[in-house]
């Protein structure tokens, strides 16, 4: 065999080894280092009306549940308002939800305390909660799971200081302001900022969930938004932050961070619920039924 020759089969070997790294790169790239499960509003209760299908609810969750039971998770969290109303109804759903093999957590929502005064203080253990707002670590990533019942009318029995707290609060936001949001209180923002710091000091990013959205601005934003986003902005650690409650759905950005309404599971007959893979540079939704699909980028942290 000739040299030229041999030097042809040389090029050419060396052209299909480097063709096969780049296309092995590339695949690489695609992967994610890991996905979770997000669910908002599952709201669950015996009853229906013509946009909300409450007693659907349990058909859906168990859709979910089975299709996330096929995948490999990190985790999966619900954004709050596992139920409608009535502490009974937690009993429907909670067993659907605990069939999930990964591990999977909760947010409270207002509609989870719309029970009797005497229950109020059960929900969050009935939710499988030691503390109402508390944090987790996974891959290199800080997940803050928020308490947006803090300071609100509906989480605490009626002759409580907290609801009387909160009424005091509420006098003195814009007239109009919804009495079914909550706010943040200055224990649990410290909390936060703590956390922001660890997370700073330990190169981890950072992701929050909520059932309050917080931006862009709306209706159902909690009561003290404008506080808790210019916390977060003041961390370059902070790349998204997602909730319920808006069963609409609602996006936007601000100070580089994404802000991410869910819709819900309970309007309509359709089901939504999310897959959300974390990729080194972006986050990719993955949405199922209503909830569509959505690239956000991250931003690079100096």
């Amino acid at each position: 065999m000739s040299k030229t020759i041999l030097r042809i089969i040389s090029s050419f070997v060396i052209l299909v080894i480097y063709q096969c790294s780049l296309a092995a790169e590339e695949g690489q790239a695609k992967k994610p280092l890991f996905r979770f499960g997000a669910v908002a509003d599952c709201q669950y209760c015996n009853k229906t009306s013509n946009v909300r299908k409450y007693s659907l609810s349990i058909q859906k969750l168990t859709s979910c549940v089975e299709h996330y039971n096929k995948m490999d998770l990190a985790f999966v969290v619900h954004l709050g308002d596992f139920i409608d109303q009535d502490f009974d109804s937690f009993a429907k759903v909670t067993p659907i939800y605990n069939r999930l093999k990964a591990p999977h957590y909760h947010v409270l929502g207002n509609h989870d305390f719309s029970v009797s005064d005497e229950k109020k203080a059960l929900v969050p253990a009935q939710l499988g909660l030691k503390n109402r707002y508390y944090d987790f670590t996974y891959n290199g990533w800080r997940f803050l799971a928020l308490d947006g019942n803090d300071v609100s009318l509906h989480a605490y029995p009626k002759n409580d200081p907290r609801t009387e707290a909160a009424a005091a609060f509420h006098r003195n936001l814009k007239p109009g302001t919804p009495n079914w949001n909550g706010a943040v209180g200055k224990e649990q923002l410290k909390w936060i900022q703590d956390k922001l710091e660890e997370a700073t000091k330990n190169d981890e990013k950072v992701i929050l969930f909520c059932h309050f959205p917080i931006y862009p601005a709306n209706v159902h934003n909690l009561w003290n938004a404008d506080v808790l986003t210019k916390l977060l902005a003041k961390y370059p650690c902070v790349m998204a932050y997602i909730n319920g409650h808006n069963h609409k759905g609602n996006y936007g950005t601000r100070d580089k961070i994404h802000y991410l309404t869910l819709k819900g599971m309970v309007n309509t007959t359709e089901n939504a619920y999310s897959i959300i893979e974390v990729h080194k540079d972006q986050l990719l939704l993955k949405g199922i039924g209503r909830q569509e699909d959505r690239k956000m980028v991250l931003p690079k942290i100096k």
